[in-house]
C-alpha cells in the first residue's frame, strides 16, 4: 500500500494486527522492502510481532527525486574531506522523518526499529530523534559515521561505481548480481539460480541507479550522527559480520561503543548480505532481545 508520510508517498507493507507490538524493517542503499529475507519476517511473525516495511526515498515504488539529477560522487566526496557544505535533496535526517511518518500513518505509537547498513543509520537518527517512539534498536551492518573508520574493499568500491545510469533489463540484472557476489558471507554461498530469480524480480519492480547515488550523496554528507549516537537511551543490539567488506568490523564495533549500554554481536563469516544459515545463528538471539524490551 501507499501512504503519505513527511510530505511524500512511500510504498509499505505491514502485516497489521494493531495489537501486536510492533517492528519497523528499514532497509539498505538502494534496496527494497521485498529484500527482506523471508525466514526473518516469518520469525518476527511468529514471535508474535507486528511486522512494517517500507520503500526509503528515491528506491523501489516510494517517491523519487529524479529533478535532482545525478550527483558527482567524486566532486562532492572532494568537497567533504574539505569540510565544504553539499547540495543535496534529502538528508539521513530526512528519511529517519519518514520512518517516523510511517509510524504515523499507521497509528503506531512505538516500535522496535531494525535497520540493515544505510537503514541502521536512519534507525540511529530516528531513535535520537523521537526516544519516546523506539522500544529497541537494532542497528545491523552499519556504521557510526565516525571519520577515521575504514571505507569498502577496492573490489567493493569499483563495483559500486561501474553501475551505468540505462543499462537495460538484463545488463542492470548482471550488473545487481555482481556486486551481491561482491559482498556476500564468505561463509554461505547462495544458490546462483535462486539469486538470479531474486535479482530479476527486484530489478524488475523498480531499478534506479540514481536514486542510489543520491542515497548515498545523503549517507556521505551525515558528517556528526556519531557525535549524537551517545544520547541514545533505548535498548540495542549492534549485529555485525567479521568479514564485511562495505562496512568493515570496526564500524559495528563503534556504533556499539558509542551508544550507551549496546550490545554488539560479531558474526562470523558473515559479510554484508544475510544468508539463510548465517542467520539462524543469531534470529533466536534477535527474537529475545525483541521480547525482552517489549
Amino acid at each position: 500500500m501507499r501512504i503519505h508520510a513527511n510530505g511524500i508517498e512511500l510504498e509499505v507493507a505491514d502485516s497489521g494486527q494493531p495489537e501486536r507490538p510492533a517492528v519497523l524493517l528499514i532497509m539498505g542503499l538502494g534496496m527494497q522492502l521485498t529484500a527482506w529475507p523471508t525466514p526473518l519476517l516469518q520469525a518476527l511473525d511468529r514471535a508474535g510481532l507486528r511486522v512494517i516495511r517500507f520503500d526509503n526515498r528515491d528506491a523501489g515504488l516510494s517517491t523519487g527525486f529524479d529533478d535532482w539529477g545525478v550527483p558527482n560522487l567524486l566532486w562532492n566526496g572532494l568537497k567533504h574531506r574539505l569540510g565544504w557544505s553539499m547540495r543535496k535533496p534529502y538528508s539521513l535526517q530526512d528519511m529517519a522523518r519518514d520512518a517516523l511518518g510511517v509510524l504515523d500513518a499507521l497509528q503506531v505509537q512505538r516500535a522496535h526499529v531494525i535497520g540493515v547498513s544505510m537503514g541502521g543509520m536512519i534507525a540511529q537518527r530516528m531513535a535520537w530523534t523521537a526516544p519516546e517512539r523506539v522500544m529497541s534498536l537494532v542497528s545491523w551492518m552499519s556504521s557510526s559515521g565516525a571519520p577515521d573508520l575504514p571505507g569498502p574493499q577496492p573490489q567493493v568500491l569499483k563495483a559500486m561505481s561501474t553501475q551505468p545510469l540505462n543499462p537495460g533489463l538484463e545488463q542492470a540484472i548482471r550488473n545487481t548480481q555482481h556486486l551481491l557476489d561482491v559482498i556476500a558471507s564468505p561463509a554461505e554461498h547462495e544458490d546462483p539460480v535462486v539469486m538470479g530469480e531474486r535479482v530479476r524480480q527486484a530489478v524488475q519492480r523498480a531499478y534506479r541507479p540514481a536514486g542510489v547515488m543520491r542515497q548515498t550523496l545523503a549517507v556521505m554528507s551525515d558528517a556528526d550522527r556519531f557525535e549524537l549516537l551517545c544520547d541514545i537511551t533505548c535498548p540495542t543490539l549492534v549485529i555485525h559480520g567479521r568479514d564485511d567488506p562495505l562496512l568493515p568490523l570496526p564500524c559495528g564495533e563503534d556504533t556499539a561503543r558509542r551508544i550507551p549500554g549496546a550490545t554488539l554481536r560479531v558474526i562470523d563469516g558473515m559479510g554484508h548480505d544475510i544468508p539463510p544459515g548465517l542467520l539462524q545463528q543469531f534470529l533466536p538471539d534477535l527474537i529475545q532481545f525483541l521480547h525482552e524490551h517489549t
